[in-house]
């Protein structure tokens, strides 16, 4: 079960219910795959509401590997999430809010 004051979240991937955590390493792991040059860019990038399929599945992959579980972005891409792209979006948008809390610019 997921801990809120360490950041994590609940979400069913894959038929499983997982913890995803944007943990500092997860976070390094982002800014290195988004280009971003630090966390106050990663931010700003999220904050413009502009998301592509790429950066959901690298912030969810992050996001798992961060809650402890060994899931490549490639397997990640070929599971089934509830609601489809729809729930996706959200567990992206719910794991940032963990982490950062709100995004606005």
């Amino acid at each position: 079960m997921a801990n809120k004051h360490r950041g994590e979240i609940d979400a069913i991937i894959g038929g499983k219910k997982l913890v995803l955590c944007l943990t500092l390493g997860a976070l390094a792991e982002l800014e290195t795959r988004l280009q971003a040059d630090d966390l106050m860019g990663l931010g700003e990038k999220f904050a413009k509401g502009r998301v592509s399929a790429r950066h959901l599945v690298a912030i969810l992959g992050a996001g798992v590997r961060g809650g402890g579980n060994q899931i490549s972005d490639e397997e990640l891409a070929r599971m089934p999430i509830e609601n489809g792209l729809k729930g996706a979006a959200e567990i992206a948008s719910n794991l940032l809010q963990a982490t950062f809390g709100e995004l606005s610019e």
